[in-house]
């Protein structure tokens, strides 16, 4: 091992991974996943699809999670800037309804590790970013499942700047709210 390093969130599952960068004069080398590395560290998970999204400033995606083929998904940003967010929404968990962000840049090069049974979405917070994504299960659609960015019950606080304008899909519009769809 040793090409990782693995915080532990204060909700459990999530995990911050941050890869050993080898740089010189010609730039950067960096493996962005090496299934032993992860299992030695304890994620022993397979991923089966990579996503990739572009998006401009103010873009906000989520809060997204699929109802019967939940996904593991590992995030990172090749380009820009986001504010990335786990909800977590596993039934009996001590942290159930409770988020945490993390800032994800090409520069900080960090990766968030966000766990089936959790709701997940970002923001673009620099003027445009690059977003990949790895999934454990395949995209089922009809199996989306959402909460509203904005939801009071989650209380997800994003670093919104003065003056950003956001920019939403329309579905993300259109999420019923949490305490609807979830039993504290």
């Amino acid at each position: 091992m040793g090409q990782i390093t693995v915080e532990t969130c204060e909700i459990e599952g999530l995990k911050v991974i941050t890869p050993t960068v080898h740089g010189d004069s010609r730039g950067y080398f960096m493996e962005t996943y090496n299934y032993n590395d992860f299992k030695e560290a304890g994620i022993d998970t397979v991923f089966v699809q990579d996503n990739q999204s572009a998006s401009k400033k103010g873009v906000l995606r989520g809060l997204h999670f699929q109802i019967n083929h939940p996904q593991t998904k590992l995030v990172r940003v090749i380009k820009g800037e986001v504010f990335d967010v786990a909800v977590d929404l596993r039934p009996g968990s001590a942290t159930f309804g409770k988020w945490k962000g993390v800032l994800l840049s090409e520069e900080n090069k960090k990766q968030f590790l966000v766990p089936a049974g959790f709701a997940h979405g970002f923001l673009v917070v620099s003027d445009y970013a690059e977003f990949c994504y790895k999934c454990s299960d395949f995209y089922t659609p009809g199996d989306e499942g959402g909460i509203m960015y904005n939801d009071p019950e989650v209380g997800v606080e994003w670093p919104i700047a003065e003056g950003m304008e956001l920019t939403f899909s329309d579905r993300d519009t259109k999420w019923p709210p949490f305490k609807e769809q979830f039993a504290k």
